[in-house]
C-alpha cells in the first residue's frame, strides 16, 4: 500500500476547488468507476468537512501526510485504510495519534486488531508487521521493540488462517484440533478465542508481542491427526483486498497462478513456477537484470496479467511459498535428474529455503550455484558452494556435529576448492582441527606435543593446593579450586615456563608455533614480574642502573625496603620488556643491508641495547654520541636532567636557526629520542607497541615513574591514536602472521595483563576479551595455556570472574578430541560454580561419561582417576550401560543398569532379552544371581511377579517339589497341585503382560519351565493321593504353556487314569 500523496498539497482556495478523494483517487488504478451523481454528492460531502477543517498552513499538512503510516506489501491491508485516515485527518488533526481498534492483515493468512487507541503516525508497517504462514510477528528486530503498552506492542486481537487444516477432516478432527490450539495459544502466554472450522480463522488475544503462531512441529502434530488430507490452496479474496486496500497494486501473477494447473493438481503453483524459471533457461531473456528495479513489461486489461522480473517474483515467493505448501513424502535423492519433475513422479521433493537468500541462477553442468559475487561471513571469500541433497531433501537430512569435532554434512563446504561440484547425497565425513597445537608442521600428531601441552601443564596445576566445596545436589559433587599466596607465584611460574622450554626442544615445529611457544614463556614471565611478592623486607637500594639492580636480586637474595618494591617491579619489567623486544629487534637488524650506523643505533636503542649501542658508537670514532648514549634511560635523578640538557641544546639550535640539514637525520632522531621526544623521533618509523612502550618508559617518562602510571600513559596515548595497537605477537611478529580478522578487537594479553596490574581490580572488565584465544594464539580454537593463566590469577586473587565458561568449555573440547576425558572433567570440576546454574558441573560431565564412554572406559587409568575426582559411580555405570546397550551386549548392560540402581530398565532387559538366554545355556546360577539382585527393589519395578519374579518363583518350586520331605508345606499332592496352578497361572499372566515383547527363545523358556513343573508335579502322583486329586493335577497341567506333542502325552495319561477310576467305581 501506497503511502504517499494520501492529503492534498493545500492552496488557498482548497475548500473550494479540492477534496481528499481526488487526490487519493489516483493511487487507486483498479477501482471501479463511481457514477458521476456518487462523486457530486461525495464531494459535496468532503468541500462541508474541508471547509470546517481548521489548518494554519500548508507546512501543518504536509507533516500530517508525512505522518502517516506505510504499508508497500501488494497482500497486506490495513483498517482504517489511507482514504478513511485522510477523511478523519481534515475533520480531527490529532486523529491518527489515537486511531480506535487498528487494524492489519495479510489476505489468506490472518489479521491483527489492536484494541483501544492506537497511535500510527510514522510507522513502517513492512518492516513491524509480518505474517507467514501459521504466524505473525510483530517487531522481529529486538532493537526497535518499544516497551509494552507503546507503539503496536499493546493488547491486540490475532486471528490466523490455519493453511494446515483441511475443512474436509475437521467434521473428525475438530475437538482434537481446538484442544490442541488452546494448549499452543496458552503456552505461548496468549488468551484462546475461538476457532471456526469454515474458514479455519484460529483467534486469540495478546498482552504484547514478539511471535505467535505454530511452529513447524505444532503444525505436524495437527496436520498428522488426518495424513490423507491434502491441503488445498488458499483461496485468496481479490475483493476484499479492492476494499480493504484501496491504494496498493494487484499481484496479478498470483491471481492467475491460483487457477492454473499445479493448483488444480493439489500443488503449490507459486513454487512450481519459480522451479521452472530456474531449471529451464529458455525465458532467461525475460529476466531483468537483478540489479534493476521491478517494472512491469506489458500493460494489461481484461484476464491479461502482467510478467514481473525474476528479482520481484522470488521477493514475493519468500513472503508467501509457505502458505500453499503441500506436504508429501520427500523421496531419497540418489542424484540430480531434471526429468524427475513431471507429472508421473511418485513423489515430490522439497526445497526449503531462508527467508533472505541470494539469486541463484542456473549453470549448465554444475547444478544450482550460489552467486559468486557475494562474500560469505565464514571465510571472508567468496563462496563456491553449490545447492547440494540436503537443500533439496528439506527436513530429512541436516548437518550435524559428532564427537571430537566431527562434521557430518552433505555437498562441499563453503570456500572449497574442490572442483568436482556435482549434485549429489553422498554424506561428507570430515574433522574440524581442533588438535592443531599438538601436530608438527606436516600435520603429524606428535605424542611428547600432547604431553606437553596437556598431560604435564594438568599435573603440575593437580599437584597444588586445592579448597574443596561440594555442590548443591544429591550427589555433593566435589568442585575444586587451586589456592596460594603471592609468595609461591614465582615457583609456579617457573614450572610452566620449563614445560614450555621442553616443548620448544620438539623437534619439526613450524615457525609461528615457535612463535607462540616464545610468548607463552613470556607472558609466564610477566605474570611472575607483575603479581609475584617477596618475603623479606630490609634495607632499600641505591643503584644506579636497573640491570645491576636487577643482578644483585638475583645473586644476593637482598633485604629490602616496602617504598621500594614499585621500583624494584619496575626495574624487573624493563628487564622482561627488553627481552621481550629482542627478537624483534634483531630480526630489524639483519633486515638493514647498506644502511648507516646510525639506523643500526637506533634500532638498538629501541630495545634498549645500551652496550651494544655504545660499542658500535664507539668502533665508528662517534666518541661524543657514545658518551651520550651511555647516559641515556638511566635510573638516578641524574639521568633527567642530562635529558633535558639534550632537549634544551636542540631547542636552542632551532631558536638560533640552525639548519639541521647539515645533520644525518639518523642523528636528529638519537638525539630527540635521548631528549625524551619519542613523537619526533619516531617520526616515519613504524614501532611495535611493546618497543613503544619500552620507549615511553625509559627515555620519555622519569625513572622513578611507577608502572600503574606507565600503563596508564600508554592507555591514554592508544586512546587518542598516538600510540600503536597492541596487537598479538602473531599478528606483529617478525614471521609477518597476520590476521584474517580485524586486530582491533584482538589484543594481546600481555597487554591486558599491565592493565589488570594498573587497576588492580578483581573484576577487570575487560576480562572476556583478555581470555579469548586470540590474544595469544593465531588458533581460536586453542585454550590449553591460557585457562591455566586464568587459573594462577584467581588463586592469587587478582582476579574474580565467574562468567569464563566459554574458556571452560573450549578447553574441555580440545581435552575430549584428543581422548583426555578424565583430564577434561577434572577441568569441568574446577569451573566456578554460579547460584543461576548450580548443576551446570554435574550436567556436563554426565553429558562427557555418555558421549565418550567408549574411551574412558576401556581405559583403566582414566576410570580410576574418574573415581579418584569424585565422580559418583552410579554415573559412571548408567554411561556404561546406554553403551553396551547401544552395542548389543545386553548382559554387561544389565550388570551397569543394576549398579546404577534403575531397575525398572534392568528389569526390563533382563525379562526380554537375558533371561531366556541364560536359561537355555543352562546357567542357572547367573539367572538366580540377577533376579536376586532386584528381588530388594521389586516394590519399585512395575510387574516383577510377570518378570523376574517368574525365575525366582520356578527355581523356590522346583527345589520345593524336587525334595519333597515330611513336614514340609508341600507334603500332599493336594498343595503341591495349589502351588503348581499358582505358579502356572503366572506363566499365562506374564505371557499376557509382556506381549511382543518377550522373543520366542523367552516363551520357549516359559514352556520349558511349565514342562519341568508339570513333571515333578506328576512324579508321585500315585503315592496315597485320591482319584480326585490326581485328575486335579492333570487339569493344572492342561493349562500349562507347553508342546502339543507333550500336552497329548498327559491327555493320554488322564485318560487312563480317568479309565481306571472308572473301572473301580463300576467293580
Amino acid at each position: 500500500m501506497a503511502s504517499s500523496s494520501c492529503l492534498p498539497l493545500v492552496s488557498e482556495n482548497f475548500c473550494e476547488d479540492y477534496d481528499a478523494r481526488s487526490y487519493l483517487s489516483p493511487l487507486r488504478p483498479d477501482l471501479d468507476a463511481t457514477t458521476s451523481e456518487d462523486q457530486a454528492t461525495t464531494q459535496h460531502k468532503r468541500r462541508k468537512i474541508a471547509s470546517d477543517a481548521d489548518f494554519s498552513s500548508h507546512d501543518d499538512l504536509k507533516e500530517l501526510k508525512n505522518s502517516f503510516p506505510t504499508l508497500q506489501s501488494p497482500d497486506y491491508y490495513m483498517s482504517p485504510n489511507l482514504e478513511e485516515m485522510s477523511i478523519h485527518v481534515l475533520k480531527d488533526p490529532n486523529y491518527t495519534s489515537q486511531v480506535l481498534d487498528f487494524t492489519i492483515g495479510r489476505c489468506g493468512y490472518g489479521s491483527v486488531k489492536f484494541l483501544g487507541k492506537t497511535d500510527v503516525r510514522w510507522l513502517d508497517l513492512d518492516q513491524i508487521v509480518k505474517f507467514h504462514k501459521n504466524e505473525v510477528i510483530v517487531y522481529e528486530d529486538e532493537t526497535t521493540k518499544p516497551i509494552a503498552g507503546q507503539g503496536l506492542n499493546k493488547p491486540a486481537e490475532v486471528t490466523l488462517v490455519l493453511q494446515s487444516i483441511t475443512t474436509s477432516s475437521l467434521g473428525r478432527q475438530f475437538d482434537n484440533v481446538v484442544k490442541k490450539l488452546k494448549y499452543f495459544t496458552e503456552r505461548q502466554g496468549a488468551h484462546f478465542i475461538s476457532f471456526e472450522p469454515e474458514n479455519c480463522e484460529w483467534k486469540f488475544s495478546v498482552n504484547h508481542f514478539s511471535r505467535f503462531g505454530l511452529t513447524e512441529d505444532e503444525e505436524e502434530d495437527i496436520v498428522m491427526d488426518d495424513p490423507n488430507a491434502v491441503q488445498e490452496p488458499a483461496e485468496i479474496n481479490c475483493n476484499e483486498i479492492s476494499e480493504n486496500n484501496e491504494n496498493s497494486p494487484m499481484d496479478f501473477t498470483e491471481s492467475v497462478l491460483c487457477h492454473s494447473l499445479p493448483a488444480h493438481l493439489g500443488l503449490d503453483p507459486l513454487k512450481m513456477k519459480e522451479m521452472r524459471m530456474v531449471i529451464f533457461p529458455e525465458n532467461e531473456q525475460e529476466f531483468e537484470d537483478y540489479n534493476e528495479s521491478p517494472k512491469f513489461q506489458k500493460s494489461f486489461t481484461g484476464r491479461e496479467y502482467m510478467r514481473t522480473p525474476f528479482k520481484d517474483s522470488s521477493q514475493r515467493t519468500n513472503q508467501k511459498l509457505n502458505s500453499l505448501v503441500v506436504r508429501k513424502t520427500p523421496l531419497a535423492l540418489l542424484e540430480y535428474n531434471q526429468g524427475s519433475l513431471d507429472s508421473n513422479s511418485p513423489g515430490s521433493i522439497l526445497m526449503s529455503q531462508p527467508k533472505k537468500v541470494t539469486p541463484v541462477k542456473r549453470s549448465k553442468a554444475e547444478g544450482f550455484k550460489l552467486d559468486l559475487t557475494h562474500e560469505t561471513p565464514i571465510t571472508l571469500d567468496h563462496s563456491c558452494n553449490i545447492v547440494d541433497a540436503g537443500l533439496f531433501m528439506g527436513r530429512s537430512f541436516r548437518v550435524g556435529w559428532g564427537p571430537n569435532g566431527i562434521l557430518v554434512h552433505n555437498g562441499n563446504l563453503v570456500g572449497s576448492k574442490n572442483s568436482q561440484r556435482v549434485l549429489s547425497s553422498i554424506i561428507n565425513v570430515e574433522k574440524v582441527s581442533i588438535d592443531n597445537v599438538v601436530r608438527d608442521e606436516n600435520s603429524k600428531m606428535r605424542k611428547e606435543l600432547i604431553e606437553f601441552a596437556f598431560d604435564l601443564p594438568l599435573n603440575l596445576h593437580k599437584e597444588m593446593n586445592h579448597e574443596f566445596e561440594e555442590e548443591v545436589g544429591s550427589f555433593n559433587l566435589k568442585l575444586q579450586k587451586i589456592v596460594f599466596n603471592r609468595l609461591m607465584l614465582s615457583d609456579i611460574c617457573r614450572g610452566y615456563i620449563d614445560i614450555v622450554e621442553k616443548q620448544l626442544e620438539v623437534p619439526g615445529l613450524s615457525s609461528s608455533t615457535r612463535l607462540v611457544l616464545t610468548h607463552q614463556i613470556m607472558v609466564w614471565e610477566l605474570i611472575k614480574v607483575l603479581f609475584s611478592e617477596r618475603e623479606n623486607v630490609g634495607n632499600s637500594f641505591d643503584d644506579d642502573n636497573e640491570e645491576d639492580m636487577m643482578q644483585d636480586i638475583k645473586e644476593d637474595s637482598p633485604e629490602f625496603d616496602l617504598e621500594a618494591l614499585p621500583l624494584i617491579r619496575r626495574a624487573e619489567f624493563s628487564c622482561w620488556l627488553q627481552e621481550s623486544v629482542f627478537p624483534q629487534v634483531q630480526y630489524d637488524l639483519g633486515s638493514l643491508k647498506d644502511s648507516s650506523y646510525l639506523e643500526h643505533i637506533f634500532l638498538l636503542m629501541t630495545g634498549r641495547q645500551l652496550d651494544a649501542a655504545v660499542q658500535l658508537a664507539s668502533s665508528k670514532g662517534d666518541v661524543r654520541l657514545a658518551c651520550l648514549l651511555s647516559q641515556a634511560g638511566g635510573f638516578t635523578v641524574g639521568s633527567t636532567v642530562k635529558r633535558n640538557d639534550v632537549a634544551l641544546q636542540l631547542d636552542i639550535w632551532r631558536r638560533n636557526g640552525l639548519d639541521f640539514n647539515f645533520i644525518e637525520k639518523e642523528r636528529t632522531q638519537l638525539y630527540e629520542l635521548l631528549a625524551g621526544n619519542i613523537f619526533d623521533a619516531l617520526h616515519d618509523f613504524d614501532l611495535d607497541w611493546k618497543r613503544f612502550l619500552g620507549l615511553l618508559m625509559w627515555y620519555r617518562l622519569p625513572p622513578d615513574t611507577t608502572l600503574p602510571v606507565i600503563f596508564h600513559s600508554y592507555q591514554h596515548l592508544l586512546k587518542s591514536g598516538r600510540a600503536p595497537l597492541p596487537v598479538p605477537v602473531y599478528a606483529d611478529g617478525p614471521q609477518e602472521l597476520a590476521l584474517k580478522s580485524n586486530t582491533n578487537e584482538c589484543l594481546d594479553l600481555s597487554y591486558f595483563l599491565m592493565l589488570l596490574h594498573a587497576n588492580e581490580d578483581p573484576e577487570f572488565g575487560f576480562l572476556k576479551t583478555m581470555f579469548s584465544a586470540f590474544s595469544s594464539t593465531d588458533d581460536p580454537l586453542d585454550y590449553h595455556m591460557i585457562w591455566h593463566q586464568r587459573a594462577v590469577l584467581e588463586a592469587i586473587g587478582a582476579i574474580s570472574y565467574k562468567d569464563l565458561h566459554i574458556l571452560d568449555m573450549g578447553f574441555v573440547s580440545q581435552l575430549l578430541c584428543l581422548g583426555q576425558c578424565h583430564w577434561a572433567i577434572y577441568v569441568v570440576l574446577h569451573m566456578p560454580f554460579r547460584d543461576d546454574f548450580p548443576h551446570l558441573q554435574a550436567k556436563v560431565i554426565k553429558e562427557i561419561l555418555f558421549q565418550y564412554c567408549e574411551i574412558w572406559s576401556s581405559q583403566e587409568s582414566q576410570f580410576e582417576f574418574i573415581e579418584n575426582l569424585g565422580v559418583p559411580r552410579i554415573w559412571l555405570h548408567e554411561a556404561m550401560a546406554v553403551f553396551f546397550s547401544y552395542l548389543g551386549n545386553l548382559p554387561e548392560a544389565l550388570e551397569h543398569f543394576i549398579e546404577c540402581r534403575n531397575w525398572h530398565k534392568a528389569h526390563t532387559i533382563f525379562t526380554t532379552s537375558v533371561a531366556h538366554k541364560l536359561f537355555l545355556s543352562a546357567e542357572h546360577s547367573d539367572v538366580w544371581k540377577f533376579a536376586t539382585s532386584m528381588e530388594m527393589h521389586k516394590s519399585e519395578i512395575e510387574n516383577w511377579e510377570f518378570g523376574a519374579g517368574i525365575y525366582i518363583s520356578f527355581y523356590s518350586l522346583r527345589s520345593s517339589l524336587q525334595e519333597n520331605t515330611e513336614g514340609s508345606v508341600l507334603d500332599s499332592l493336594e498343595s503341591r497341585n495349589v502351588a503348581c496352578g499358582e505358579f502356572i497361572g503366572r506363566l499365562n499372566e506374564s505371557l499376557a503382560v509382556w506381549g511382543d515383547r518377550l522373543p520366542v527363545e523367552a516363551r520357549v523358556v516359559y514352556s520349558k519351565m511349565a514342562e519341568e513343573i508339570s513333571r515333578l508335579l506328576l512324579s508321585d502322583i500315585g503315592e496315597g493321593s485320591t482319584r480326585d486329586a490326581q485328575l486335579s493335577c492333570f487339569d493344572t497341567i492342561f493349562s500349562a504353556p507347553m508342546r502339543e506333542d507333550l500336552r497329548s502325552s498327559h491327555l493320554q495319561d488322564a485318560v487312563s487314569l480317568f479309565t481306571c477310576y472308572l473301572s473301580e467305581i463300576s467293580s
